[in-house]
């Protein structure tokens, strides 16, 4: 059997660059060598595109852009037969990569171009899905680079005020990984928060706070997606921010798979997740993020990851495992989608 060459692209120029470089190594170390053959290709956070032949745990490190080589992009169709983009935040996650990928003519694992653009804009990507129907939490979107001029972040803060009132959460529309996120209690925390967001998108967005449980589920597919079981989120601070997530200093946040909810929960949460899923166009895998008001009892629908962690601690892989679906088993799906979605795509007709 010909062993298919997946090009495991990591790095990035986004603020997510070194959870790209955890995710991708875990990726890499999970291929089954038997069907496939990995090509490490990484970015810099220049944007410069390297090839690397060492050892997968050298990626996690960062060691790997010391030994790498430069490469040009336009060869990289002799290089692999297949693309696995594990790229985190803008210019990965965003529709961007896919783009080039469609255009190179390479397979590709995760969703398209539209499902990754409508998924990465967090506003855009509620104002979809209230269009459908489905409950997502109030949101104002405030332009960056007027908040950042004068009395901007000042005018800004107030209408958020009057709007949602505080406390509030602000957060760069583009962004993952809580990047860039803050929980304004006051009016100067709330100018605060939006100068600090403005340094990482010019589409600023404020969503109201909703005192909640957070729960996670994963998807996997494409018109007949298959969906996981839920997780909880226990943050070890305030909320799941970054550091909460990924620092190795912080008590850890705890994640409990599955979650203690209600059947009754548990059903309207997939059902949501794959109308979310389908309202974009979703095809591949994601990870949708799910709020619980504690007083109302309400479900929200947060956000979906089209990229989403694939750390030893991140939640996508944790709750396949749970059902006892290993990351070696899911990422083989992965690529049987991708190819799957790419014959179906240039087997169409192309002439009138």
């Amino acid at each position: 059997m010909c062993r298919k060459r997946v090009g495991v692209i990591f790095g990035g120029r986004s603020a997510e660059h070194e959870i790209s470089l955890k995710s991708a190594a875990t990726v890499a170390e999970a291929l089954n060598s038997d069907k496939f053959v990995p090509v490490y290709i990484g970015i810099t956070k220049k944007g410069v595109w390297k090839n690397f032949s060492g050892d997968a745990k050298q990626i996690e490190s960062g060691e790997w852009e010391r030994y790498a080589e430069e490469t040009a992009i336009n060869d990289l169709k002799s290089q692999i037969d297949f693309a696995l983009p594990i790229l985190h935040g803008p210019y990965g996650e965003d529709g961007c990569i896919q783009g080039m990928l469609e255009l190179m003519g390479i397979p590709y694992g995760g969703c398209g171009v539209l499902a990754s653009a409508a998924a990465m804009d967090k506003q855009l990507f509620k104002e979809v899905l209230r269009y459908r129907g489905l409950p997502v939490c109030r949101s104002l979107l405030v332009d960056g680079q007027s908040a950042d001029d004068g009395d901007g972040a000042a005018d800004a803060a107030e209408m958020i005020e009057e709007e949602l009132g505080l406390p509030c959460f602000i957060k760069p529309a583009n962004m993952g990984s809580s990047v860039g996120i803050t929980k304004a209690q006051d009016r100067k925390t709330l100018e605060d928060a939006i100068k600090k967001a403005a340094l990482y998108d010019r589409r600023i967005i404020a969503e109201e706070f909703v005192p909640c449980r957070e729960l996670e589920i994963a998807v996997l597919g494409g018109k007949n997606a298959e969906v996981s079981t839920v997780g909880e989120i226990i943050p070890s601070k305030d909320f799941y921010d970054y550091t909460a997530k990924y620092s190795e200093q912080e008590s850890p946040s705890r994640l409990v798979i599955p979650a203690d909810i209600s059947e009754e929960d548990r059903k309207e949460i997939r059902r949501i997740a794959l109308e979310a899923y389908r309202a974009i166009d979703g095809y591949g895998f994601c990870r949708a993020d799910f709020f619980k008001d504690r007083k109302t009892g309400k479900i929200y629908i947060n956000e979906i990851n089209t990229i989403p962690g694939f750390t030893a601690g991140s939640m996508f892989p944790l709750l396949w495992e749970a059902g006892g679906r290993g990351l070696p088993e899911i990422i083989e799906r992965i690529i049987d989608l991708g190819y799957e979605r790419y014959y179906a795509e240039n087997n169409r007709q192309t002439e009138i």
